[in-house]
């Protein structure tokens, strides 16, 4: 049997999602269950945490919610592209990449998105665990458990999980930001006294950072999505959306109570009726825990076409859980941002050779053909990246750092640019994508001229 992904078949809405990367893909979600799906995506206890970083000195409501915007319109779109791609081919975010890099060296950002998702799964569990406890003053451990066990259960049946998010549970999240929003604004608005980010770009950074960490995982759902404008609709705007809300609600509480970090949740807290208010986000947050649980699943499938999602999922989760308990997520945080820097410029390589590239078709199948050379932008983009902004080691790991550093030095870039290393990878690697392909995309206009020439 052909393990490549088809695009046919059902699109009866009592269907789950393929168990097996051999089987047909179903595609019964529309604009509205995109929209839900990612507008719950984008509701995250860890944003509001993040605009601590984003903070520029001057009116709260000024360069620093500028910064958001921008930040999250280009994180969005790209997202968008890649959201639509999955429904235009029906395929998986990382079956999509055999289309780009060919089937084996698709293994690569492959394995980098497994150990990604895992991460992200126990990081999610764990700052879930760590909200809830703060709420209700109770110890941590039933939380770890139960945020495990619940985002574990929801990727046995994805679809119908994502269509209660669209249904019921956005909702509920948009009532209770609301209500903090409303609560938040009735506080005086200081001016921020001190700045989280460098520059302008250094914050635009930050945001761009959160949809775009979303790239490799957002043709997981979307390859159900019944068209590609619903599916770049729902990730673009949805995400775009809840990214802008809840990078100001972090934003404007921090200048409200004079929070940073994790103290944000207690600032929220604070509010009147604020415990039901994040009782509520804290639910809806398992949501970002099952994502990655599945996501991690059908990455593997790129692999091993033929294993059952659900008895990965099952593995996948009962690993996040354990290390949640277990590991030093603060310490262990730097690798899964260095790892979310290899992805940036991948989406670069990505959106040039599917969008601008002439083509007969995106081959998703074993036979793929090998395209060692899109690993040179790829690979320069990356380069680009650390040269704008090093990953930040500490301990055994600084050496990275360093080293990063003195190859700045070498090259006379101050390790205080405030450019934003996101948007530095992307145009590298987008720019040396077309240079690369360059042959192909004269011969597809030639080919388009000659068809022009002999119609009648």
């Amino acid at each position: 049997m052909s393990t490549s992904v088809s695009t046919a078949a059902s699109t009866a809405v009592g269907r789950d999602a393929p168990l097996t990367l051999t089987e047909p893909t179903n595609q019964p979600l529309g604009l509205r269950d995109a929209l839900g799906l990612w507008g719950n995506l984008g509701i995250s206890l860890l944003l509001p945490v993040a605009a601590a970083f984003v903070i520029l000195p001057g009116s709260p409501f000024g360069p620093t919610l500028l910064a958001i915007v921008v930040g999250a319109a280009i994180g969005s779109v790209l997202l968008g592209l890649g959201a639509a791609a999955g429904a235009r081919e029906g395929a998986p975010a990382m079956v999509l990449m055999r289309g780009l890099l060919g089937r084996r060296i698709s293994y690569l950002p492959t394995v980098l998105n497994l150990v990604q998702c895992v991460g992200w799964a126990t990081f999610e569990i764990f700052i879930i665990a760590e909200a809830a406890s703060r709420v209700l003053n109770a110890p941590t451990w039933p939380f770890l458990l139960g945020a495990g066990g619940l985002a574990t259960l929801m990727a046995l049946r994805p679809l119908r999980t994502v269509r209660v998010l669209a249904r019921y549970a956005v909702w509920l999240a948009l009532a209770s930001v609301v209500y903090l929003f409303v609560r938040v604004l009735a506080q005086p608005l200081p001016e921020f006294t001190t700045a989280g980010a460098t520059s302008f770009w250094t914050a635009v950074d930050v945001v761009i950072a959160l949809p775009v960490s979303w790239f490799p995982l957002a043709a997981d759902y979307t390859r159900h999505v019944r068209s590609g404008r619903s599916a770049f609709t729902g990730a673009a705007l949805g995400y775009g959306a809840a990214t802008v809300a809840f990078f100001m609600l972090g934003a404007l509480a921090l200048a409200a109570y004079g929070r940073g970090g994790l103290d944000v949740i207690d600032a929220l807290l604070a509010v009147p009726l604020g415990a039901a208010a994040i009782l509520i986000l804290v639910l809806v947050e398992v949501d970002e825990a099952f994502a990655n649980v599945y996501s991690t699943a059908v990455s593997a499938q790129n692999i091993s076409p033929r294993l059952d999602r659900r008895l990965l999922a099952l593995g996948v989760g009962a690993l996040a859980t354990t290390l949640a308990f277990t590991i030093d997520i603060v310490g262990y945080e730097p690798f899964l941002f260095l790892i979310g820097a290899t992805f940036v410029p991948l989406v670069g390589v990505f959106v040039v050779a599917y969008y601008l590239v002439p083509r007969q078709g995106w081959d998703v199948s074993e036979r793929a053909p090998a395209r060692p050379w899109l690993l040179l932008p790829w690979a320069a983009g990356f380069v680009a990246y650390q040269l704008t902004l090093p990953t930040h080691f500490t301990d055994t790991f600084a050496g990275w750092t360093q080293w990063w550093l003195a190859r700045q030095a070498d090259l006379g870039i101050s390790p205080t640019n405030g450019l934003s290393a996101s948007l530095v990878s992307l145009v590298v690697a987008a720019v040396l994508t077309v240079v690369v392909c360059l042959p192909r995309i004269l011969r597809g206009r030639r080919a388009g001229r000659g068809q022009e020439a002999r119609r009648p």
